[in-house]
């Protein structure tokens, strides 16, 4: 364990262990974090506090000369000054110099050394070290050594609030604020680990696209015969690690990657799962992760026996676990893969309406890149009877730096300099919508994307969705003729057409944002109402 002089940051009373042993970790984990115990798979359990997911609402980025002019200023990317910023890190500083013990995690992000940044992590509790010990790529006892100084710095005092009396910009007690001149990122009033994670991330996706780099929220995989890589993009509940996680295929990354003019590249040196209801039966590869050197987050147990007890929402819904890329049997490492050769949009319509599987063309690609669609199903709300549309730019706006046409720009200028295919798969409900309908089967789904990895959907027929203009994918071997056009999967065909007019009703009002910048072509690919 080397050493690290924190005295440059104003910190210079506590104890400093650097890159502690995963051992080390536990120990001090036990000793001092709240609640945290050992599962009897060997995990490290631990709990966030009162913040069990993150706080988009509580995002600032500080508005300064070098990057003003990039940034897509909203609701996304709310301002803050650097004054404010200031006095931010100030309380942060201040809390962590009161800490008898802090962690420092230096590691990397980003396996492309070209495009590979030094990040170090300086945080007051074990787990969130060994959370960023498995995020990060964890650099070699030599590449330690020699590692120097950071590109970007994370003060973690989570467990100070933030003060909104102190801070105009700051408006409940927790704060999560980025300066890109600085190099600066600092957490307040929030013991949530994946606003560590996630901080990286959004610094990942402003660099990158400077550099001509397109930075993508989706997993990766890539063919163990073949060598061909796909991305997966979709939001929560789509079925993203399920499908990306194929024992047939080698794991490059379960989250965020980079493509650049040589292939694809995860940021991360682990992943980051939901362990809700997780089954051995259901996802083996994530549940035989859970071992030794893994972090179980927020999760229920047995007090006498330490057996998770994946069910349990008692703390919430949002359980999750952290462990290194390499207890995934078979990974890619390095996790860099070459050039993608399919894009697949995964969203979960309760509507009913989409396509089980469509191919997308360039320009419908970055029309619903943009749109990000996915729909939340009824009953998650007192008074909600019918399924809730959600859009997410980009499959995550709540990470996005630039304007989303940057990326969608990005995304279409390298499926055409690469021949990348673009499909649309829906995997949600089938022969109606959420309440009269079914969702879809897992092995329909399975057996398309196993088609779209193969190739053999790139020649197959196709009919025009009339409603959302796609060319609809009418034979995949393994799911019958019947579920691949929706209409006929329906009872009745005017309710249909009701609700298809409906959620193309409501991609219009989506889009209207984004419309002022979008060419004509990609408003050519949007859905039309006259069906």
């Amino acid at each position: 364990m080397s050493k690290v002089d924190l005295k440059g940051y104003g910190i210079d009373g506590p104890q400093v262990l650097r890159n502690p042993s995963v051992a080390r970790l536990y120990e001090m984990a036990i000793q001092n974090d709240p609640g945290a115990a050992i599962a009897s798979s060997g995990a490290l359990m631990a709990f966030s506090g009162e913040k069990t997911g993150r706080s988009p609402k509580d995002k600032r980025l500080v508005r300064e000369a070098t990057s003003q002019n990039d940034i897509w200023w909203g609701d996304v990317n709310i301002e803050m000054s650097p004054e404010e910023f200031a006095q931010n890190r100030k309380s942060a500083i201040e809390y962590l110099n009161d800490r008898p013990v802090l962690y420092v995690i230096d590691g990397y992000a980003g396996w492309d050394k070209e495009h590979q940044l030094k990040v170090r992590i300086v945080c007051a509790r074990a787990y969130h070290a060994l959370f960023m010990h498995n995020m990060l790529i964890r650099p070699s006892a030599e590449e330690l050594e020699s590692f120097g100084e950071p590109d970007y710095v994370i003060f973690n005092a989570g467990s100070s609030a933030a003060d909104p009396a102190r801070v105009k910009s700051v408006t409940s007690k927790t704060s999560v604020a980025l300066n890109f001149e600085r190099g600066e990122f600092v957490i307040l009033g929030t013991d949530y680990a994946g606003e560590m994670k996630k901080g990286v991330f959004t610094i990942m996706h402003y660099l990158m696209p400077k550099r001509g780099v397109l930075s993508m929220h989706c997993s990766a995989n890539q063919g163990n015969e073949r060598g061909d890589v796909s991305l997966f993009f979709g939001l929560s509940g789509t079925g993203k690690t399920t499908l990306s996680t194929d024992p047939a295929r080698a794991l490059i990354g379960d989250d965020e990657h980079c493509w650049t003019d040589t292939g694809v590249f995860n940021i991360e040196g682990g992943c980051y799962a939901k362990t809700i209801d997780l089954s051995q039966e259901q996802e083996p590869i994530i549940y035989d992760a859970i071992r030794y050197g893994s972090v179980l987050e927020n999760v229920g147990y047995d007090q006498e026996t330490r057996e998770v007890d994946y069910s349990d929402k008692s703390i919430t819904e949002n359980t999750r676990t952290s462990y290194p890329i390499e207890y995934v049997p078979g990974a890619q490492i390095p996790c860099v893969g070459g050039h993608p050769k399919n894009i697949i949009f995964l969203t979960c319509d309760a509507y009913g309406v989409l396509p089980p599987v469509s191919r997308l063309t360039p320009e419908a690609a970055m029309y619903h890149f943009i749109s990000g669609y996915t729909a939340k199903v009824a009953g998650t709300e007192v008074g909600v009877t019918e399924p809730i549309a959600t859009f997410s730019a980009c499959f995550g706006a709540a990470f996005l730096v630039w304007h989303p046409m940057r990326y969608a720009e990005l995304l279409a200028e390298k499926m055409r300099q690469h021949g990348a295919n673009a499909w649309l798969v829906n995997t949600g409900w089938t022969g109606g919508a959420y309440g009269t309908g079914k969702r879809m089967k897992l092995k329909y789904t399975r057996a398309i994307i196993d088609a779209i990895n193969t190739g053999a959907l790139a020649e197959a027929p196709t009919v025009l969705d009339p409603y959302f203009k796609l060319d609809v994918v009418t034979q995949v071997e393994g799911v019958p003729s019947e579920v691949l056009v929706p209409k006929q999967t329906w009872a009745d065909g005017e309710a249909f057409d009701a609700t298809a007019r409906k959620l193309v009703g409501l991609f219009e009002t989506n889009f209207e944002q984004y419309a002022d910048q979008a060419g004509e072509a990609i408003l050519k690919a949007a859905p039309s109402l006259k069906g």
